[in-house]
């Protein structure tokens, strides 16, 4: 394997060289939330304004959620590389010495993309979980419910169990976290509904 082919043992490294952990679990949530309000909101625009056409619901979302997924991938890699090569300048002034072909120095490469990475498949991966009900009618499949209905109760669901994620990560009792996350999704709902 060429010295600069990335392995997850090695992405684990640069991530801790560069106390990045955080971030790329900060940036998974954050955009994750964003595409899950955003169909959320979509959707819910979608069936207050009396929309049949599904084909136009799902065109309209994923259009929604490919510009999500590369808006978090752009935004991430340009301030986070910009970040990284700040951190590797300080280190090798501080050490005098040129850190390009170290461990730091393929973080500082590496890190950026990863970050990105998460911060654009996240939206873009919750968003196309929350439409696999207008995905699978666009194929064939006949659903027991209405598929923005189901895609509704998708939503709900990824924005609890983001909610779970956040209040293990912190300490808080996830079912509370849970439920945090759920009423923002809920007051979400609310204002879509004052549209009506």
């Amino acid at each position: 394997m060429a010295p600069d082919m990335l392995s997850l043992e090695r992405a684990r490294l640069w991530l801790k060289l560069t106390r990045s952990h955080g971030i790329a679990r900060r940036y998974f949530v954050v955009n994750g939330f964003d595409g899950a309000l955003t169909m959320l909101g979509l959707i819910m625009g979608f069936r207050v304004s009396g929309a049949s056409d599904l084909g136009l619901v799902l065109n309209a979302c994923l259009g929604a959620a490919i510009a999500l997924g590369v808006s978090g991938v752009s935004s991430a890699y340009v301030s986070e590389a910009a970040e990284r090569r700040k951190a590797l300048s300080e280190l090798e002034d501080a050490m005098a010495k040129d850190l390009g072909g170290s461990a730091h120095g393929r973080a500082a490469h590496w890190v950026p993309l990863l970050i990105a990475l998460v911060n654009g498949a996240a939206p873009l991966l919750i968003s196309l979980f929350i439409l696999s009900p207008l995905l699978l009618v666009r194929a064939g499949m006949v659903l027991p419910w209405s598929p923005l209905l189901l895609a509704l109760g998708c939503a709900f669901f990824s924005i609890f169990l983001l909610g779970v994620f956040l209040g293990s990560v912190s300490g808080q009792h996830w079912l509370r976290s849970g439920l945090q996350t759920l009423l923002i999704a809920l007051i979400t709902v609310g204002l879509v509904l004052l549209l009506e």
